[in-house]
């Protein structure tokens, strides 16, 4: 691997970013300190984000710390297909006490994501220059939504990055029981029945492994990336529609 003059490797572990003009390696030859760090430093601007999550790249930090970027092994994903439903939650999609809508309401849902406490945190890795920079991906047409209301009022929902033929799930919340799980299950079939090829979750919980995520190796997880981004999926997402089917 070349050495680039915006960025220095420690021990093969992980890279120092410049904090502006700066490329990220490939994640593939860095170790990943700490459980998966790959970079330390660079900045959260749009055209980087992108770029980063093109290469299988997150941000993931609490604030009044250097940007953290990460990329761990293994990696979680959930291929779209493979939701699994179980019996009370079928219940609950059959009862359509609910309705989904996509990229109606972004600014709020991301806001939202950012003040659900989150099990075994004391703050959020949501910050405002992350929440920022993805409203403005969100205008550029490659950050999206899902929200789900229940008597007329957003009751949950997600959001998350779409490049080519991957999602990358950012995060979620319920205001209501099941609103986050709904969210989740209509995006997974919008992306499935699109030609998507998985939504990236990230790290394993057993949440996520209950409605079937899986763990793989961060070297196939990237080798799929490669092949995912550059597939070009027809899809209007202010457009879509979703109601839920047993069959």
């Amino acid at each position: 691997m070349m050495q680039d003059e915006s960025w220095f490797i420690i021990d093969g572990k992980y890279c120092i970013l410049e904090d502006n003009n700066f490329s990220f390696p490939d994640p593939r030859y860095l170790k990943g300190e700490w459980g998966g760090v790959v970079g330390v430093g660079g900045n959260l601007a749009p055209d980087k984000l992108l770029e980063a999550y093109s290469l299988g790249v997150f941000p993931w930090y609490s604030e009044n710390e250097p940007i953290l970027w990460w990329c761990p092994d293994p990696r979680a994903v959930l291929f779209p297909k493979n939701f699994r439903v179980s019996k009370s939650f079928r219940r609950v999609l059959k009862n359509k006490e609910y309705q989904v809508t996509f990229d109606r309401a972004f600014d709020d849902v991301i806001r939202w994501c950012s003040k659900i406490p989150r099990k075994g945190q004391s703050g959020t890795w949501l910050n405002e220059e992350l929440i920022n920079s993805f409203k403005e991906l969100y205008r550029m047409g490659f950050a999206h939504s899902v929200e789900v209301w229940m008597d007329g009022r957003l009751a949950g929902g997600l959001y998350g990055l779409a490049i080519g033929g991957a999602f990358f799930g950012e995060s979620m919340f319920s205001l209501r029981d099941n609103a986050s799980k709904i969210a989740l299950k209509a995006i997974s079939d919008v992306l499935n029945k699109s030609g998507y090829d998985f939504i990236d979750c990230q790290v394993k919980t057993s949440h996520l492994l209950s409605l079937g995520a899986v763990e793989i190796p961060k070297i196939e997880f990237l080798d799929r990336l490669k092949k995912s981004i550059k597939k070009r999926p027809n899809i209007n997402w202010q457009n879509l529609k979703w109601e839920y089917s047993d069959g």
